[in-house]
């Protein structure tokens, strides 16, 4: 254990509440090994906010392209599609005529404006845009943010707002970027478009969908996000802020993810990209560098307020040229005369009636609820191999959700506390320490109980009682009593209560308690230095940290977990009492008993509620069956303690 002289502060994870409009920055790793190592982890974290962690089947689009018009040097038809059965993305399809394809093809997303991607302003015309790409050899599909136009199923600021559908990784933003996702797959099924020219652009909300979309999906090749890469302002909209997609960090290193793929910065001088010149930038441009591609980056900046206006347009267009096109000539990229359709000739359902199998909202979320868990199902380990690729496809899906980490010893910190500890244990030492995790702004209260003889093994306490540690300690146990996360002497000031609802999109940027409970838990397991001889308890509210906890320690030989009744196929019981985002569509504790499987556990107090099928299925496979003990009613103090004592 290491225990250096400096006290730390408090816990500053009650206070220090990162939101959209903190001002952010981003230290590049040195290595490209390093940095590779980061985009990784971003991609999984950011895949897992959205709900596509493990990434869902892809269902046939049964795509309608119909209601074609010709028009000088374009064409344009209307478009919908299936992202998954039921749910529907609707747009235009711009193309050039009279020429002769494969053609490049451009994505095109749009931001919040009043008329979506009807737009036609002179802040922002969508069909300006389209057309423009469509004369300049590109097919341009143009579709709709969900809730605008012609998306209908759902509301855009109002739906699949709860903690419920969070749960399962169902969100607004997490639909739409699986709707970009399979517009890349509704382009690529064109025969007349070039699989390996495909580019996106799209403004304010849509340069959000832009870069979200380049993070994770390396089909594209060529980006243009407009007026939204900000270390000021992340996006104030439901569709831009999933749950965990900015934990730990910002559009910045999300949009690094782009490099060494050509990317355009297109910044106003009337927004939040005002510091796109000198900050964002230059922190983008740092990760280029380091990949060797710094010259695939250039930025723009308008002096204009936020827009996708015609100068921001052609900067566009000369970038996708002589990226795209091989045409560095900025000149042939001008925007010429247009003359826009009528709103009711490009809606999709203006006429054309609305499919008769469109879900509602609470349709989508059983859709994705019912989907998620027939994913999980068909994986169900049954022997080694399956048991390994479950644990490969859900084990860092469940990692993200709780947004853990098993640390090294070398970075925790632990250092003498003045909080007192009441209890009537005498034939012990006992020490007080406050643990903490450099850089990362926790302070853990422990208390370090030794028993007067020789010690022979720890045990990590998590809600455990004084009669149950003052057993252990007779038994010959060191115990190590832990105050996770808001609870016990780590509660919070009055002060802090409210940071759950101070800033909007909370669990966006923050941890939830939940996660930052086993968080904690990990924290002093890896504190502990007693390979070999390390036992985690946890009773109560603690029972249940600690299973999840343990899916990530294999440094603990034997686990007792108090399952204090709960109903684990319940998402209520997830909602009140251990709430993480995307927790239930990463596996929740079915994943965690196919990552601690062979370890010895025990589970009692299941009450017929806590379902353990999952348990006894993957302790087969792994090859010890009697690996896992579970008990129906709670454990006595003794009995726990005798079966540590095996």
């Amino acid at each position: 254990m290491n225990t250096p002289s400096t006290q730390p502060g408090q816990d500053q994870r009650f206070t220090n509440v990162r939101h959209l409009d903190t001002t952010y920055s981003f230290a590049v790793p040195t290595t490209r090994q390093a940095w590779g190592k980061r985009a990784k982890y971003i991609r999984e974290q950011i895949l897992t906010g959205a709900g596509l962690m493990p990434m869902p089947e892809k269902t046939p689009l049964n795509a309608r392209i119909f209601g074609r018009v010709e028009r000088d040097g374009y064409t344009i038809e209307k478009v919908y599609f299936e992202s998954f059965p039921g749910f529907f993305v609707t747009g235009n399809l711009y193309k050039p005529r009279g020429k002769k394809g494969p053609f490049p093809a451009v994505l095109n997303t749009h931001g919040h404006w009043e008329n979506g991607r009807l737009a036609n302003t002179e802040l922002g015309s969508m069909p300006a845009r389209c057309i423009s790409f469509a004369r300049q050899g590109y097919i341009a599909f143009l579709y709709d943010m969900i809730g605008y136009n012609d998306s209908f199923q759902l509301k855009h600021r109002e739906d699949l707002t709860g903690q419920r559908e969070h749960l399962w990784g169902i969100s607004v933003g997490g639909l739409q970027l699986w709707n970009s996702i399979r517009a890349v797959d509704f382009l690529l099924s064109l025969p007349d478009v070039d699989k390996d020219r495909i580019a996106c652009t799209g403004e304010s909300g849509g340069g959000t969908q832009t870069f979200m979309l380049a993070s994770v999906d390396d089909r594209v090749k060529f980006f243009a996000p407009v007026n939204m890469i900000s270390s000021t302002m992340q996006g104030g909209c439901v569709c831009e802020n999933p749950p965990l997609v900015r934990l730990d960090t910002n559009n910045m290193e999300i949009a690094a993810l782009t490099a060494p793929r050509p990317m355009l910065m297109v910044s106003a001088t009337g927004d939040w990209t005002v510091n796109t010149p000198t900050v964002e930038f230059p922190a983008v441009r740092s990760v280029y560098k380091l990949l060797g591609a710094d010259d695939m980056l250039a930025y723009v900046q308008m002096k204009a307020e936020h827009n996708y206006n015609k100068d921001s347009r052609e900067a566009v267009y000369a970038f996708f040229g002589k990226w795209i096109l091989g045409d560095s000539n900025a000149n042939h990229f001008k925007e010429q005369s247009f003359v826009a359709e009528k709103d009711e000739d490009l809606l999709v359902f203006g006429s054309e009636p609305k499919p008769a199998n469109a879900l509602d909202a609470d349709g989508i979320i059983q859709s994705r609820i019912a989907a998620a868990e027939k994913q999980i199902a068909d994986m169900k380990p049954h022997n080694a191999a399956s048991l390994n690729a479950f644990r490969k496809a859900f084990g860092p899906a469940l990692m993200h959700s709780l947004a853990v980490e098993m640390p090294k010893p070398a970075d925790i910190e632990a250092v003498p506390s003045d909080k007192s500890y009441s209890s009537n244990l005498s034939y012990c030492s006992t020490e007080r320490f406050l643990i903490s995790r450099k850089g990362k702004q926790d302070a853990i209260p422990v208390v370090g109980m030794t028993p007067d003889r020789n010690a022979t093994g720890t045990a990590v306490v998590v809600g455990a009682s004084d009669t149950l540690i003052e057993m252990l300690l007779k038994a010959g146990r060191r115990v190590i009593k832990v105050d996770c996360f808001n609870t016990g002497a780590h509660i919070g000031s009055p002060e802090s209560a409210d940071r759950l609802t101070r800033y909007g999109f909370y669990d966006t940027y923050n941890r939830t308690d939940t996660a930052n409970r086993v968080q904690d838990i990990l924290t002093v397991l890896a504190w502990v230095d007693d390979t070999g001889n390390l036992d985690l308890v946890g009773t109560g509210e603690g029972g249940l940290w600690s299973l999840l906890a343990r899916a990530f320690a294999p440094n603990v030989r034997r686990t007792v977990v108090d399952a204090n009744g709960f109903n684990n196929t319940n998402d209520k019981s997830f909602v009140d009492n251990l709430y993480a985002p995307s927790l239930r569509r990463a596996g929740d504790f079915r994943t965690a008993a196919a990552l601690i499987a062979p370890g010895e556990i025990f589970i009692h107090n299941t009450r017929a509620k806590f379902q353990t099928d999952w348990f006894e299925n993957a302790y087969s496979a792994s090859g010890q069956p009697n690996g896992v003990t579970i008990r129906g009613t709670k454990a006595s103090d003794k009995v726990v303690v005798g079966w540590l004592s095996k």
